[in-house]
């Protein structure tokens, strides 16, 4: 825990806000994490998405331990230059415990590209060279990997693909809502419709839209671009967050915020493949009754797997100075997300499992045998 002061655009007031950086295991290799700049941070949240991160990097066999970061601020509220100072003082504030063999971060909710690279900057300054592998999430241009803005999203998709096709469901006949047109859901609403996917439903901040003959994704990011909300769109009817939830469709993918679906609405659902791109978007009580409606769930843990898996891609590409095409990057995430499927769908079909408590199994059981393995010292 951290406290960071840092200075306002005017030089005359001084603002200190609390940072933080939470290492869950190390076991497994160097801790792998995001870093969220929210006005909600808090140390519960971050050790609980840090928690989270072990588990998703052993689910996907990453050499990983799981870590989260971040500081309680608007970023909203802040100019790019105080974003700037904040981000190196907060970096300065944590430099003793990352590093490339240490603790990797990378972006999050509120924050971006531009912030790692202010955070490889700044720690490579103190250490008298250039370190790309620090963090990923960069830029291309200082060793950032292709494909690693649209990762998380994509992987998401390539996992929906692959429930539809277990469910004996066509894509080109399925229809898709999303929940949040942040960068995963963006891209998921992106990579869904490229498969066939109609797209009925998309949110953001702003509202909620529905046109049951489906939605133009690149109309939809032309308008997010130039008015950068999706109020306004023409061609849709605008819904609240709660309707949204509750259309009918095929595959419902919530990729925004935590506790979405819940007991109270959870019995609403029409979907049959929910597919979870936010972190925690459902309760342990939504769960039940899911499972009871018979719904296929895509966990967290695994769904939205995709970015810390090209962050790993990313990060041996900085340690061995190698540069992979988008096609070789997107043919490991596809290869890597769908076998991971694959073990947890068997290990709930064998145990008679749901597909979350299947996933967290596969995940815990090999963090356990890693630390049986590597024994006590002395």
């Amino acid at each position: 825990m951290v406290c960071i002061p840092f200075r306002r655009d005017d030089y005359k007031h001084i603002e200190n806000v609390f940072g933080y950086r939470v290492q869950h295991t190390l076991t497994m290799g160097p801790t792998k994490g995001g870093i969220r700049y929210h006005e909600d941070v808090s140390l519960g949240e971050v050790s609980a998405l840090a928690m989270w991160m072990t588990w998703k990097c052993a689910l996907m066999q990453l050499p990983f331990g799981g870590a989260k970061g971040g500081v309680r601020i608007d970023p909203t509220d802040l100019s790019r230059s105080e974003l700037q100072r904040l981000t190196r003082r907060y970096t300065m504030e944590i430099i003793n415990v990352i590093g490339p063999d240490r603790d990797i971060p990378a972006p999050d909710m509120g924050t971006n590209e531009q912030t790692m690279a202010w955070i490889m900057d700044t720690y490579s300054q103190q250490v008298g060279r250039t370190v790309r592998e620090v963090v990923t999430g960069k830029p291309v241009v200082l060793g950032g990997s292709l494909g690693r803005s649209e990762a998380t999203g994509r992987g998401l998709v390539f996992l929906a693909c692959k429930a539809a096709e277990y469910l004996n469901m066509k894509m080109s006949d399925c229809s898709a809502v999303v929940q949040g047109f942040g960068n995963v859901g963006s891209n998921a609403a992106k990579c869904l419709a490229e498969n066939g996917a109609k797209i009925v439903g998309i949110s953001d901040v702003s509202c909620g839209l529905h046109n049951p003959d489906g939605l133009n994704v690149a109309a939809l990011l032309k308008h997010v671009a130039e008015h950068r909300v999706l109020k306004g769109f023409p061609g849709a009817t605008e819904v609240t967050n709660r309707e949204l939830l509750e259309l009918d469709c095929d595959i419902l993918a919530p990729c925004a915020l935590q506790n979405q679906i819940t007991e109270e609405n959870a019995s609403r659902l029409k979907c049959r493949i929910l597919a979870e791109g936010a972190n925690g978007p459902t309760t342990l009580e939504a769960d039940r009754i899911l499972q009871d409606k018979g719904v296929f769930v895509l966990p967290d843990i695994h769904g939205n797997a995709g970015g810390v898996t090209v962050s790993y891609f990313e990060w041996v590409q900085d340690t061995q100075n190698l540069s992979w095409t988008l096609e070789e990057i997107n043919d490991r995430l596809h290869k890597i997300m769908t076998e991971a499927f694959q073990r947890t769908l068997t290990r709930a079909q064998r145990d008679g499992l749901d597909m979350r408590t299947a996933a967290l199994i596969e995940g815990i059981s090999r963090v356990a045998e890693a630390k049986l393995l590597r024994g006590l010292f002395p």
